[in-house]
């Protein structure tokens, strides 16, 4: 078993990182924290990939642990991710990271703690009419915006103001969101060609609206979550809720949704370049290794890495 704190394998959507994971899990007797922010939501199955077969047993935490409709955020995460690696540390088994939200990766390699902030009801009622450009100048008075999700919506960016501003006015607590880099953490990525990714994507879309993601989503409207819900969730929730509710025609659908999920891609390699940057050594191992070859490349990564 590698004695490394925690492996992590991330990569684009596409890349096939989840059976690279599984596979390293198998031979470690690992278990596999997603980093995934959708894979989270029960019912929300083939939108996200979550491809639970895949896992063959290996046991996994945080998918499926809340409802469809509810809105997770990064600090739910970090609780529920250290709650998970404790309990899988505890038991002497090795904890496997795997999933794209470059956000929760890098999150958890920096060791970032975020306390719980309350509601500011009197801040909030302050904020409730201004625009979305005008809350974004707000916020990037408080801090740089590396993180766009934080300004998406109007009432994400009243929230990312609500928290930048508790922060502010009790400086006492800004020392626990200050990084504290996990040591000894071995991050591999998987490196898929452009090409390869697109077809790949493609190809995926197919299967799974072959395999009833409209019906999904269908399923998931019928049930009750409002359709402006899950257009929050992006790509195939808000393409497929749009083609559901007759605001898109079927090839619509399709051609948004394929373009959506490429720049999607784009966008995921672009974070984790940006990792790099900011001091993450990933090591990029090819999307078609072998499995067995790629589980022993992780271990002589891990092994290198302890010289």
């Amino acid at each position: 078993m590698i004695s490394a704190p925690l492996i992590v394998i991330t990569g684009p959507t596409a890349s096939g990182k989840t059976s690279k994971a599984v596979a390293l899990a198998r031979a470690l007797g690992g278990e596999i924290i997603s980093a995934d922010s959708r894979q989270l939501y029960r019912g929300m199955d083939l939108g996200t990939g979550k491809d639970l077969n895949e896992y063959g047993g290996v046991p996994y935490h945080l998918i499926d642990i809340c409802e469809a409709g509810y809105r997770y955020n990064l600090f739910e995460y970090l609780r529920d991710y250290e709650a998970a690696y404790a309990d899988i540390v505890g038991r002497g088994r090795q904890p496997i990271l795997c999933g794209g939200t470059g956000l929760y990766v890098e999150s958890v390699l920096k060791g970032i703690k975020l306390p719980p902030v309350p509601q500011n009801p009197a801040l909030r009622e302050s904020l409730r009419d201004k625009s979305l450009e005008e809350l974004t100048l707000i916020l990037s008075r408080y801090k740089t915006l590396h993180n766009v999700t934080d300004v998406d919506t109007t009432k994400r960016a009243i929230r990312a103001i609500e928290i930048a501003d508790y922060y502010h006015t009790h400086p006492h607590l800004q020392s626990l969101t200050e990084p504290h880099p996990l040591q000894g953490a071995v991050v591999v990525g998987v490196d898929i060609d452009r090409d390869s990714r697109r077809s790949r994507i493609t190809a995926r879309l197919k299967a799974r609206l072959q395999a009833g993601m409209v019906q999904e989503v269908e399923r998931l409207l019928a049930g009750g979550i409002p359709a402006e819900n899950l257009i929050y969730y992006g790509l195939e929730y808000k393409y497929l809720t749009l083609y559901v509710t007759g605001q898109l025609t079927y090839d619509e659908m399709f051609t948004g949704l394929e373009t959506a999920i490429h720049q999607f891609a784009k966008r995921q390699m672009t974070w984790f370049r940006g990792m790099e940057r900011r001091g993450t050594h990933i090591h990029w191992l090819p999307w078609d290794l072998p499995d067995d070859e790629f589980v022993s490349q992780v271990k002589a990564i891990s092994l290198s890495s302890d010289t």
